[in-house]
């Protein structure tokens, strides 16, 4: 028997289980899901986006179209989850975006505590040499690692990036994204390994997340050492 069952919920309030939501909102899954990506995406950090997405596509594969989505096919019901979702996704990054835009200074100040320590200025940065060095990528490279998915967007909003650049690669990110971990979370979910490990397997795809930026940084690093002259 693993610890992992047991160690899970004591280390994650139920809130931040995607299992517990999904269950817990039963019929209403689907725009609960979409209503904590908005929320995640535009302003609060601290939510399970990825495993969400995940958990998502896995019930899809697994639960009969017919009980959420009288009338489906199931490959419907995941390409209506998938616009759902990436349309939660976008809508969470331009509502950070004018955040951002328009009380980002007044979120990211020093303060003592809990939100100090979630909206730390060394932060804004860590995300400002995010953008520089990567530009409009950065906005799908984010998408893929918690915290910085956020504050990306509050950045560019702060830092006023150019909106119709900043809604073509957010909206890139969010299929990249949102798409991507739910379609995911469909074809592998419903095999067993998976289905019967699942807290293992989100906590996989929270570590596998960051990924994309260490992936980016290490070609990053062979380019300049390229560039570098010779001693």
């Amino acid at each position: 028997m693993t610890l992992l069952p047991l160690l899970v919920p004591l280390l994650l309030p139920d809130w931040m289980d995607p299992e517990y939501l999904i269950h817990a909102l039963g019929n209403w899954a689907l725009w609960g899901v979409a209503l904590v990506l908005i929320i995640e995406c535009s302003i609060f950090p601290i939510l399970p986006g990825d495993s969400l997405l995940f958990t998502v596509g896995m019930f899809i594969a697994i639960v009969p179209p017919a009980i959420t989505f009288p009338g489906m096919s199931q490959p419907m019901v995941l390409l209506v989850s998938c616009l759902v979702l990436m349309t939660a996704a976008v809508l969470g990054n331009v509502a950070g975006y004018f955040v951002g835009k328009w009380i980002g200074p007044a979120i990211f100040k020093p303060r003592e505590g809990f939100w100090g320590r979630v909206f730390d200025p060394k932060r804004v940065d860590q995300t400002h040499e995010l953008m520089e060095r990567y530009g409009p990528r950065a906005l799908v490279l984010a998408r893929f690692v918690p915290f910085a998915r956020t504050f990306i967007t509050l950045i560019a909003g702060i830092g006023r990036m150019n909106f119709r650049k900043f809604i073509t690669w957010t909206g890139v990110g969010a299929v990249v994204w949102a798409a991507g971990l739910t379609v995911l979370g469909y074809l592998v979910g419903n095999a067993p390994m998976i289905r019967d490990n699942l807290e293992l397997v989100l906590i996989i795809i929270v570590l596998v997340s960051v990924l994309p930026m260490v992936f980016e940084y290490l070609r990053e690093r062979r380019k300049l050492k390229a560039q570098a002259p010779a001693e």
